[in-house]
């Protein structure tokens, strides 16, 4: 008979899990008929090989040292590349960053909300926080001590479950039938500086009482951060030249340039770091951001559940309920400090700089600056300068998640026909606070003006006298007075603790019917009919300092921090059907189709065709074609404003580039304000696979793959196309703030003081931009790299359908296994080799490809050898990512020639980031038939990552990691 790798460890359900501790495998084929594999509802079909399946069995999960999910999965080359899986890694304290403690399963790059998550086939509630506003399932909150094996189906699958699997399936499958105890323990650390350990404890306990078995687990996990000033590679800054003007209020603010008579930004004589020249020869106190990251933040978690199978005459009841707490900080860079209405330069009394007065009176940094009239916020008018600096504390935010999911189901026999119905309840409720770094802008303005009150209060002002009420009117903050208590006691007043508390719910209910519906020349063709039912809600809520409106102009109460408003739910009901017919004894035809329909934005129909031929039992031949589909997450249709960063591209439209990048084809960020859109479209996708899978032993297997996805119809912002838009559309022009219920871009006043030779100013239609540009230059006359029509703020971008993307490859699967009289010797190899990644350029219908380029590996492997022996086992295995070009394009000309003078750039000016092979072993001794040690060993030669300069951490955070070896010792106890 036909077999596979993979295969064997799908059948790997039906054995007891202290079995596989002890490497015996003693298989059961009473029940192989009612298996049903990720990528089909059949039951009873034999399916093996028909599908490119990934298998992680219960031994795999064991000698792979993983202590959560993301750790488990992290090295599969179908879940590397591109920027969709993530880890706590990318966590951060901004809207931005990825949710605190959260990470997420990305299949092809394609972003985590195209891959479908499952449990025991059925669906899981999202994260309440999105990522960015994609919605996505937190892999960490899902038990790694429950999981009795994983499925990956890495190819579209609507036709069989619907909505979300555009780039495929991940199907967790939980314990059950487990009989006796099973205790295991592991801590690991690194073996470099800090304390970056880990420590994991889970039990497994299960019975059999009368026809009922269960099942019941407990785990804890902590993990102790890791700081990227830990790590060599990324304590400091690559380029010198990636400064920032902005220093910490403890290392000293610099002097803003507007105010200084030189034009020049002038440094504080107290800073406490050697000073940094700029490209204009400016001597600065200058911040780097690497003091403040975070390469793994704090994390701990907490779960427990039950697995419950009982067995009523015909009939079995199946009842499966978890639930996971985890608790976790976030950490992003300390916010930037600017004036009230978000521009550079605040300005501050003249008195913050009298503590740098000589004995006779003189002062040197007084005698160069501008000292300017300003209007505080009671209207008082005094006198001051602007400067730079950024608060001391890194915006920090703490969260906790809790979820619980509740499945319970029926299923039996109607003569040949197997039937199951079951309902489902899935929540995830989260909630934040900002416990550090983050102040009130008018508390703050307030403070740095001699305004604020003893209460948190602003003074008002009657004409001669500042008023406090019934409390007192503190000392005016002085931003560049250091280590000074009273000082830093006005400072901790204005600091804010903004909150935000999301809850994500899926309400389902499916039943399906499985058996034989007909023959066909003599054989038997086979068909599952199923319904579905569902209904999803979400809600993001945050505190109202977070939120900005136009009632606020936008303005969130605090400083570099915000959060938007986002609710929405929908209804969903589902019908398919799946075949499986024997054309011939070689032959099978799968075809597969469903219709979903949503309340809000529609129905959709996606078939599925897939044929296999067997010329033997030792070969098949497969291959597919299907459309998949993935709904606007609610969060895109139903945020309100999400304050965010977006980036346009000028290398995608030289036009825009002409107008904002001074002809560069440079990337630029700017604040803006996310829209969500009820009108959007689904994602579309076709995909295509194609491959072979041979067994010619059962001690060799290969398989090989070719896949194909066409992914249409993309939701993301396009900042690009719209300032293209605008260049013909007045109505997306704004001088200085976008009306509210209006979208477009905004424009810093002054542009609307000049107009074209027609006499027409920016937001009039039919202006010419470009002489516009001209006579803002002319008018204005500001510095050489500032010659481009400046934007505002907080420019209104709806989410829109913006475009596609063409991905293919080939994946391939081999291992031989060697037998001995001492033991079992096997080799295995696998990996992605990328064919093609292309999509249109943001504004553009040019498409950028994609391979090679940064986080885009053209080839992603590994390999491992393996020694099983009666006693004791072993594995050495190597992960090798392929070189691909660093993230350049968007650094500035200053670190652009830097990297000249460092003689890294090729002759095309980029620089390759170079491979990277890593060595890994995981080891285990049976010391009895109930004690197991482990030893697992990563990174085993100490490689650091390669160098990237086009991130401030030195290296690829998701490609690449800079734990540097890592070691974990762990026990399983069997009683």
């Amino acid at each position: 008979m036909f077999r596979q790798l993979t295969i064997a460890a799908a059948i790997s359900a039906l054995l007891c899990p202290v079995a596989y501790a002890n490497t015996q495998n003693n298989s059961d084929t009473s029940n192989i008929e009612r298996v049903e594999i990720t990528g089909s509802r059949l039951k009873g079909v034999d399916l093996e090989g028909t599908v490119p399946l990934t298998v992680l069995d219960q031994d795999a999960i064991i000698r792979s040292g993983a202590n959560t999910i993301h750790e488990l999965l992290k090295d599969l080359s179908v879940l590397k590349g591109g920027n969709g899986t993530f880890s706590t890694s990318e966590s951060g304290g901004t809207s931005n960053s990825t949710p605190a403690g959260q990470a997420a399963a990305s299949l092809r790059g394609m972003g985590p909300s195209a891959t479908l998550t499952l449990i025991n086939g059925r669906r899981v509630a999202p994260s309440s926080f999105a990522a960015g506003t994609e919605n996505f399932v937190d892999i960490n909150a899902i038990p790694l001590a429950a999981i009795e094996r994983i499925e990956i189906l890495a190819t579209g699958a609507s036709a069989v479950y619907g909505a979300d699997a555009v780039a495929g399936v991940i199907n967790y499958i939980l314990k059950e039938d487990f009989t006796g105890a099973q205790l295991n323990g592991a801590f690991s650390n690194s073996t470099a500086q800090g304390d970056n350990s880990k420590t994991q404890l889970n039990l497994v306990y299960g019975t059999k009482i009368g026809d009922t078995n269960l099942t019941l687990f407990a785990d804890i996990f902590d993990r102790n951060p890791l700081k990227a000033t830990d790590r060599a590679i990324s304590a400091t800054a690559p380029l010198t030249n990636s400064y920032s003007y902005l220093p910490t209020l403890e290392n000293a603010p610099n002097v803003y340039y507007y105010s200084s008579r030189s034009g020049d930004e002038l440094p504080a004589p107290n800073c406490q770091t050697p000073l940094t020249t700029t490209e204009y020869g400016e001597e600065i106190c200058a911040y780097y951001p690497n003091q403040h990251d975070y390469l793994e933040t704090p994390f701990e978690s907490i779960s427990a559940g039950l697995m419950l199978n009982s067995q009523f005459g015909e009939v079995q009841w199946h009842t499966d309920f978890f639930f996971s707490q985890t608790k976790s900080t976030a950490y992003s860079s300390p916010a930037p400090i600017n004036q009230i209405n978000d521009s550079d330069g605040p300005f501050v009394l003249e008195d913050a700089l009298f503590i740098f007065d000589n004995a006779d009176g003189s002062n040197a940094l007084l005698d160069q600056l501008y000292i300017d009239p300003f209007t505080t916020q009671s209207g008082r008018t005094v006198y001051g300068f602007g400067f730079d600096a950024r608060f001391n504390d890194p915006r920090t935010v703490e969260v906790e998640t809790k979820n619980f999911r509740l499945v319970s189901s029926l299923e039996g026999e109607i003569g040949d026909w197997s039937w199951e119905t079951g309902v489902t309840l899935s929540r995830s409720r989260s909630s934040q606070e900002a416990v550090a770094g983050v102040y009130n802008r008018y508390q703050f303005h307030g403070a740095i003006t001699g305004e604020l009150c003893a209460d948190g209060s602003l003074a008002s002002f009657d004409g001669d006298n500042l008023n406090c009420g019934n409390s007192q009117l503190l000392p005016f903050y002085n931003p560049f007075l250091q280590g000074d208590a009273s000082n830093d006691a006005i400072l901790a007043l204005t600091q804010a603790r903004p909150t935000r508390d999301g809850e994500s719910t899926v309400y389902g209910w499916d039943a399906n019917v499985s058996g034989e519906i007909f023959t066909f020349n003599d054989l038997p063709a086979y068909a599952a009919i199923g319904v579905e039912v569902r209904q999803e809600e979400l809600k993001d809520i945050p505190s109202n300092n977070a939120r900005a409106d136009a009632n606020n102009g936008y303005l969130v109460e605090v400083f570099g921090f915000g959060s938007s408003v986002s609710q929405a739910k929908r209804q969903q009901y589902a019908a398919f059907v799946e075949l499986n017919v024997a054309l011939t004894e070689q032959i099978e035809l799968q075809a597969a189709g469903r219709y979903d329909h949503f309340d809000d934005f529609g129905g959709t129909f996606n078939p599925k065709i897939g044929l296999s031929y067997r010329p033997s039992d030792s070969l098949i031949v497969r291959g597919s074609w299907s459309t998949s589909f993935r709904a606007p997450s609610l969060t895109q249709a139903g945020v309100k404003l999400r304050t965010t960063q977006s980036t346009f591209d000028c290398g995608a439209n030289q036009a825009v580039a002409d107008l904002y990048c001074m002809g560069d084809g440079t990337q630029i960020s700017v604040n803006t304000l996310e829209l969500g859109n009820p009108q959007l479209k689904a994602e579309e996708s076709n995909a295509i696979s194609v491959g072979l899978a041979w067994s010619p032993s059962q001690n060799t297997n290969l398989t090989v793959d070719y896949w194909r996805f066409e992914h249409e119809e993309v939701i993301d912002t396009n900042m690009t196309a719209v300032l293209d838009r605008a260049m013909s559309d007045a109505s997306l022009r704004h001088c200085g703030l976008v009306p509210q219920n209006q979208q477009g871009i905004a424009y810093e006043a002054q542009v609307c003081d000049v107009t074209d030779a027609n006499g027409l100013n920016i937001e009039q239609q039919g202006a010419n931009l470009r002489q516009i540009l001209d006579a803002y230059i002319s008018e204005f006359n500001p510095r050489d790299d500032e010659l481009f029509l400046p934007l505002y703020r907080d420019h209104v971008i709806p989410l829109e359908n913006t475009g596609s993307q063409t991905l293919a490859g080939i994946d391939f699967k081999f291992d031989q296994r060697f037998n001995f009289k001492e033991g079992d010797f096997t080799v295995a190899f696998s990996g992605t080799h990328y064919l093609t990644y292309e999509r249109n350029k943001p504004g553009s219908d040019s498409l950028e490809k994609l391979i090679g380029s940064y986080r885009y590996p053209k080839d992603i492997a590994r390999m491992s050898f393996d020694w099983d022996a009666k006693d004791y086992y072993f594995t050495l295995s190597a992960n090798y990512t392929s070189r691909y070009q660093d993230d350049i394009e968007g650094l500035r000309a200053r670190e652009i020639e830097e990297l000249e003078g460092l003689s890294v750039l090729d002759s095309k000016g980029q620089h390759q980031v170079d491979d990277w092979l890593v060595w890994d072993l995981a080891s285990g001794y049976f010391v009895t038939d109930e004690l197991t040690l482990r030893l697992s060993i990563t990174n085993l030669f100490d490689k650091e990552p390669p160098r990237v300069f086009g991130s401030s951490r030195g290296f690829d955070s998701i490609n690449h990691n800079a734990d540097g070896t890592r070691y974990q010792l762990g026990l399983t106890y069997t009683f």
